[in-house]
């Protein structure tokens, strides 16, 4: 069987990424197709000779920080690839990847992260954020109009959807208008041990965007003069850095043996944002870690409040306090093992197993 991969973008690391590197294991001769690769930031993880990206590749830089302006061709980028000759083609999609063309020969796979977030979720939010005016929003609006038009139809090329949560289940029924199977991504839970003990800093790790709504954290713990440690990079880094008091420590990007020095140690790991499924949280759990997180999205279906950590009801300063005030009533009942057992359900083990026993069955069907 003849397997290729397809990822938006390798510009940086995140839980996608992650997604793709088991699936990459999984398929060590399947070459991986991007519209845009770092090969500087990106190539230890995704060596460059499995890797083949579209024609926007040849853009000066590909316009470091500003690829998101070339999202007009992005469409028709990811459309020139070329699947013939491959039995299975397995799609890892945030935005585009799922609008590859395969023909009848070759099944197509999507594991959805989520539908397109700024088209769909937060278009509104997006074009706000952008402050493009009068005419240049109007313009804007109609140019995301064209994009959920080519989203819906993209999403009608593939042949099984996966989703990696309820979450995304429910959007890709309300949007695309499909049903998906469930598949958790992928946690390495067997690299950590539950820790009972702590250094008294709180943790957060995440790609620095706004949607993750780290400022949310870096403002409660601005109040409350806690420390909290935040690993990772992003566009948001600086205005976060900006508004972080002396008490909050940015690392920027660590490899994966720091951070879990940085798991182990923490006092309970923060997740303000609202994720489609949230793999950081469960690498928390799986160190025995309470997390602190809010109630929407995957967070809410991985987590027991009360046995895991607690969850807030609203994005809110004050929602969030009161969240956290009761994470630390009840932190003496917290057993780390008991949390890191719960989150062993989402091992990489049990990803393999059921990518490997969809992907064999699919392709019998459509044989």
């Amino acid at each position: 069987m003849k397997v290729a991969l397809v990822h938006d973008f390798l510009l940086r690391y995140g839980g996608a990424e992650r997604v793709l590197k088991t699936l990459m294991d999984m398929y060590p001769d399947a070459p991986v197709y991007t519209l845009l690769y770092d090969k500087k930031k990106m190539g230890e993880e995704f060596p460059a000779e499995r890797v083949v990206t579209s024609k926007l590749q040849r853009f000066p830089r590909f316009l470091p920080g500003m690829h998101k302006f070339l999202f007009p061709f992005m469409p028709s980028a990811i459309e020139q690839f070329d699947f013939s000759g491959f039995d299975v083609v397995i799609s890892s999609n945030s935005a585009y990847a799922h609008g590859i063309v395969t023909n009848l020969d070759t099944t197509h796979i999507c594991y959805y992260h989520s539908p397109m977030r700024y088209a769909w979720d937060y278009t509104h939010k997006y074009l706000k954020e952008q402050n493009l005016g009068g005419i240049g929003e109007l313009l804007a609006s109609r140019l995301m109009h064209k994009v959920r038009m080519w989203d819906f139809l993209a999403a009608d090329r593939v042949d099984v959807p996966i989703a990696n949560s309820k979450t995304v289940r429910n959007r890709i029924k309300k949007y695309y208008r499909q049903d998906a199977e469930i598949i958790h991504p992928p946690v390495d839970t067997e690299r950590f041990e539950p820790h009972e003990l702590h250094e008294g800093y709180f943790l957060i790790v995440s790609t620095l965007t706004p949607y993750k709504k780290i400022d949310l954290a870096v403002e409660l713990f601005n109040k409350l003069g806690k420390r909290l440690v935040i690993i990772g990079d992003g566009p948001d880094k600086a205005r976060l850095q900006r508004m972080a008091a002396s008490n909050i420590d940015f690392l920027g990007f660590k490899p994966d043996d720091v951070v879990n020095e940085y798991f182990e140690n923490c006092r309970a790991f923060i997740f303000p944002g609202e994720e489609d499924f949230g793999i950081a949280p469960v690498e928390a759990m799986a160190c025995g870690k309470p997390v602190l997180g809010f109630n929407k999205g995957g967070l809410s279906e991985s987590m027991i409040p009360g046995e895991t950590g607690e969850l807030f009801a609203e994005q809110t300063l004050e929602s969030m306090e009161a969240a956290l005030t009761q994470l630390l009533i009840n932190e003496k009942n917290y057993s780390a093992k008991k949390i890191s057992e719960h989150a062993k359900q989402y091992s990489k083990k049990a990803f393999k197993k059921a990518m490997k026993s969809l992907v064999e069955r699919v392709n019998i069907e459509h044989q």
